[in-house]
Parts: C-alpha cells; sequence; structure tokens
C-alpha cells in the first residue's frame, strides 16, 4: 500500500518531539510513508532523545513497521508502516522521559487495531515538559473518551526526574470510528479539587505546605467554594526515587475540567510549588474557553479522525495546538478552521473556537 513519502519538516512551529508524535501517529494510521527531516533541529540538543527513540520504536512494533535513521541524535528518520496489530506492546524511555506522552502518540493508533491492546509503558510519570499522569488519568481521560471509546489506566510505579522508573499499563479495546465531540459550553465552576504529593524521602510537611499554599492562593480568587486538596505520601512500593508535585482541578456544571499542576525542584520552597499550581488553574479559568491550554493540543488528532464535525472553545491557541493542526492537514487532509469566539460573554476575553472536519477514519479491521 506504501505511496510516495510525505516529507515532514521537524524544524518548523513546535519544532520539537510533537512534531514527531503528530505525524508518526498519522502516517501508522493512515498507511503514509514518512520522513522527517530536522529534528529537534533548534533544540539545545537537537535529534532523538531517548524519549522519542521508544516512541518510535512503539510505533514501529504496534504495526510491523520499518524505521530507519532511529538513534539518539540522528535528526532524519523514514518510517514505512505496515497494518496496526493490537496486543501487549511495551515502550521504556530508560530515563524520566514522558510515559504520558507515549501514550500520546500510541493511543489513536492502537484504537484503530485489529484487536485489544494492552501498552506498558515505562519512565517518567511525574516529569517535567509533559503532562503528569494524574492529569492524564483526571482530565485527558474523560475528555477523550468522549469521542466514544473508554480506556483503562493503571500506575503500577510513579517515576520522577532524573531516573524515571515508573510504570504505567494502558488497557483498550479497538473502535469502529470516532464521534465528533461539542466541548463550547462551559458551564460554571462547581468544585476544586487536587492532590499534593511527595515520595520517597521527603518529609509529609511538604505535601501539606504545597497544599496549604494552592488552597490560600485559589480563596484570594474564588471565595465560595471548598477547595479539597489531599496531601499524599505515595507509598513506598508504588514510587521509585524522590519527587513532590501537586495537581488541582477544577470541574464544571457541564462537565469541563481544568488544571494546574507544577513539580518540586531542588531548592524551591513547597509554597512556591502550590502557588505556581494554583496560579496556572487561575489562569485556565480567566480565558472562558471549554478546554485549558494542555489539553488543546492533545484533542487535535482525535478531531482529525472523528467522523463529523467537532468544535472546542479554547483560550489563546498554543504554538503546539498549531502544530498539530498544521500536520493533522497536511498528512490526514482534514480541514480546521480557528476563530475567534463570537459569543457576547468571551467578548472581553481571548477565546476561539478550534472546529475540525474529520475525515471519518474507520477501523478496516472491525
Amino acid at each position: 500500500m506504501a505511496g510516495p513519502r510525505v516529507e515532514v519538516d521537524g524544524g518548523i512551529m513546535e519544532g520539537g518531539g510533537q512534531i514527531l508524535r503528530v505525524s508518526t501517529a498519522l502516517s501508522c494510521l493512515l498507511g503514509l510513508p514518512l520522513r522527517v527531516q530536522k529534528i529537534r533541529a533548534g533544540r539545545s540538543t537537537p535529534g532523538l532523545r531517548p524519549q522519542h527513540l521508544s516512541g518510535l520504536e512503539m510505533i514501529r512494533d504496534l504495526c510491523d513497521g520499518q524505521l530507519e535513521g532511529a538513534e539518539i541524535g540522528s535528526t532524519e528518520i523514514t518510517f514505512t508502516p505496515e497494518k496496526i496489530k493490537g496486543g501487549v506492546h511495551t515502550a521504556d524511555t530508560k530515563t524520566a522521559g514522558s510515559v504520558c506522552l507515549l501514550m500520546q502518540v500510541s493511543m489513536p493508533c492502537v484504537l484503530f487495531a485489529a484487536c485489544p491492546s494492552e501498552l506498558r509503558l515505562k519512565g517518567g510519570t511525574n516529569a517535567e515538559m509533559a503532562p503528569q499522569i494524574d492529569y492524564t488519568a483526571m482530565v485527558f481521560k474523560p475528555i477523550v473518551e468522549k469521542f466514544g471509546f473508554t480506556f483503562n489506566c493503571d500506575i503500577k510505579m510513579r517515576g520522577y526526574y532524573p531516573k524515571g522508573g515508573g510504570e504505567v499499563i494502558v488497557r483498550m479495546s479497538p473502535v469502529k470510528q470516532l464521534n465528533p465531540i461539542n466541548l463550547t459550553d462551559r458551564g460554571c465552576v462547581t468544585k476544586i479539587y487536587g492532590r499534593a504529593f511527595v515520595a520517597g524521602v521527603l518529609p509529609f510537611k511538604v505535601a501539606k505546605d504545597m497544599a496549604a499554599a494552592a488552597v490560600r492562593c485559589i480563596r484570594k480568587e474564588i471565595r465560595d467554594l471548598y477547595v479539597n486538596i489531599q496531601p499524599v505520601q505515595e507509598p513506598k512500593d508504588q514510587a521509585f526515587g524522590n519527587g513532590n508535585g501537586i495537581i488541582i482541578i477544577a470541574e464544571t456544571s457541564t462537565g469541563c475540567l481544568f488544571a494546574g499542576s507544577s513539580l518540586g525542584k531542588r531548592g524551591v520552597n513547597a509554597d512556591k510549588v502550590g502557588i505556581e499550581a494554583a496560579e496556572m488553574l487561575l489562569a485556565n479559568l480567566r480565558h472562558g474557553g471549554a478546554v485549558d491550554e494542555y489539553l488543546q493540543d492533545q484533542l487535535i488528532i482525535f478531531m482529525a479522525l472523528a467522523s463529523g464535525i467537532s468544535r472546542i472553545k479554547t483560550g489563546p491557541v498554543t504554538l503546539h495546538t498549531q502544530t498539530a493542526i498544521h500536520f493533522a492537514e497536511q498528512l490526514a487532509k482534514a480541514k480546521f478552521t480557528v476563530k475567534k469566539s463570537e459569543d457576547e460573554e468571551d467578548a472581553s476575553k481571548d477565546t476561539y473556537i478550534i472546529e475540525c472536519q474529520g475525515i471519518g477514519m474507520t477501523n478496516p479491521n472491525l
């Protein structure tokens, strides 16, 4: 089924691992042979890093494809996909590379496999520069399931920077096709909750301090809601290494979910970590959108594959989202429009509607 290779410039727009994730997932789904050049060209360490390599190898294994140029530091790969198959697949970043990003690249593919899949993903579960696994489980999962599928996400072991060592098992069954979504009615915030965690040698007081500082910060702006942030000591047998962090979620009357999160770093006091997460959540609630800034780009590939017109209301459109749209249009030939929201309540805000005419991908195996 191989036609001419699709050429992707890995150095444009977001210019990082995301281009690789979106383009290889779409290549795998659509059976398009792919060449990606200038991979992470503008980064301080150009080319493939261990986490990108493990994602590529996983996609190759998911569809018995051929992958060339896939080694650490490489700035060009070619990929020739074959038929997507279900079953058990393992990806190990061998670093604190994010299991959530491995999930991002593999999930759209296994939805169109011939049989159910089990993805064993190893690396960092709560790592910088990537969604935390708690975000994936508490925000991404319930929203993405609106496309008409379900998945199970079992956190076996948490892993932190710099060692990683975490493991998450994702199980899902294939679908015939994806339903379009409409996330444009934000509703009003009905509850705010979260978890502040410490793992390893860090004292429990750090978790309590992060939670308390976050609650104080949110109270200044939202006075009439109870804010329930649980301090948690991760059990020794469920966390590898040392780490601390916090995730706070706001839920609305229409089922929209927004989050703010932050990770502790050496030398940063606990209050500061809690306040950073609270401020991120509050910023995500100010813009009037129905999804937060981290969900935007993760929904694009599903909107592109769905059967029908999807709409999401967002705050300012991120570079990651613009990049995902660019490659979904180039590779999948989906049609996107991004317009300023015309609702009167959004007039004073930076609010947009992203609309997509999906390609109606159907699973040839079902």
